[in-house]
């Protein structure tokens, strides 16, 4: 387990900076689960004795233990009396493991600052209820926005009617994913590369269009990170696809998905074992992506990941459909080549998207963009 630095007087832990210094410890423990957990959320504990850290642990999988046992075995009989920092409300249902609040109750914990509610219908609220029954003061907060971040696809599945999508795209300075003969292997740097994995590793599905599956012929796999395989689903209208692509060929996990407006996969196809196939249904620009984003969510598919091409992104964008928008822009310029975006339509400045918590942070030599695309007005 970890060993935590964090010790403040006791006489100041009531302070909003010193309950935010140990809900963040929490959250730093938390990220150590990012890619590892699903279908569960990223939960980090720590359990605080008379300013001191006597007790941390996060949730590394599903099926093992929750953050906050961990924190309680780690803190041992110094856990009565103290107080737990916990980034999600504790659960007070039996599922792989225990309720966390019965072992919480057990312990003597005598405090609980929680930073986001869990909206899963067996908990959202019950778990607070069930501490303070048994006499244990509860807190909601602090640090809830950065908790509710941390865990924004897991809320999404309680909240949304569709996967939470992510559409991520590497391009260069002015704004091309790839040169004119299609080719963009590698525009961003290595740690973007492994960015690009760890995302693949947080969420249930990659999607690609098929031009983008021929031109680069990628695996879609977790290869730079920790993590399992998501599942690959190539949008293709027609399924005219050669069996040699390596989604194809190389389906070994049987975790490929073509969606197309087939009723029936070619007659080339039909015999790649493995191979799973959605009918989607088809409007005047391609596949009906609503349809698409509706046979997801019935497969079980929580969050998705748009890797490409331009199209898609565009047509993604077009619809509304992006939740979260992630640019990796590559101090590179082409000047000619395949446009990240393509049109969207827009007649004036005001008909642009904007974008809510927008954020730019360096990764090696390139420069992350993320952001949450606002719904458009269009006709001002």
């Amino acid at each position: 387990m970890f060993k935590s630095n964090v010790m403040v007087n006791a006489k100041l832990t009531d302070s909003k900076e010193v309950k935010q210094r140990f809900m963040g410890r929490a959250l730093e423990l938390a990220e150590l689960g990012r890619g590892l957990t699903a279908p569960n959320p990223y939960v980090g504990a720590v359990i605080v004795k008379k300013g001191k850290v006597v007790g941390e642990g996060f949730h590394r999988k599903a099926g093992s233990r929750h953050a906050e046992i961990a924190a309680l075995k780690q803190a041992g009989t110094k856990a009565r009396g103290a107080t737990l920092y916990v980034t999600l409300e504790p659960c007070c249902h039996t599922g792989r493991t225990g309720p966390c609040t019965e072992a919480i109750i057990s312990a003597g914990i005598t405090e609980v600052f929680y930073a986001a509610k869990d909206p899963n219908p067996k908990v959202n609220g019950k778990g607070a209820k069930a501490l303070r029954q048994a006499g244990i003061v509860v807190h909601a907060g602090p640090m809830r926005a950065e908790a509710e971040s941390l865990n924004e696809i897991y809320l999404n599945r309680f909240h949304g009617d569709r996967p939470f999508v992510i559409l991520k795209t590497a391009q260069t300075l002015d704004g091309r994913i790839a040169c004119a003969n299609g080719r963009s292997q590698w525009i961003s740097s290595s740690k973007s590369l492994q960015l690009a994995h760890r995302l693949r590793a947080e969420v249930d599905a990659v999607v690609l269009g098929s031009r983008a599956v021929e031109l680069d012929n990628p695996q879609l796999t977790v290869r730079r990170v920790k993590g399992a395989n998501p599942y690959r689903i190539i949008l293709s209208t027609d399924a005219n696809l050669s069996p040699k692509l390596r989604l194809i060929s190389e389906n070994r996990d049987r975790k490929t998905i073509i969606a197309t407006s087939k009723q029936n996969l070619p007659e080339k196809l039909r015999n790649e074992a493995g191979l799973i196939s959605w009918t989607v249904k088809k409007d005047t620009s391609g596949l009906n992506l609503v349809d698409f984003l509706i046979k997801a969510r019935g497969f079980g598919i929580n969050s998705i990941l748009v890797e490409g091409g331009g199209q898609l992104a565009t047509s993604f964008l077009k619809a509304g459909l992006v939740d979260k928008h992630v640019i990796i822009i590559a101090p590179l310029t082409l000047g000619a080549g395949i446009e990240a975006i393509g049109d969207l339509t827009s007649k004036d400045i005001g008909e642009a998207i904007t974008y809510k918590q927008s954020r730019f942070t360096p990764i090696g030599q390139d420069i992350l963009f993320s952001g949450y695309p606002q719904p458009r007005v269009l006709g001002k």
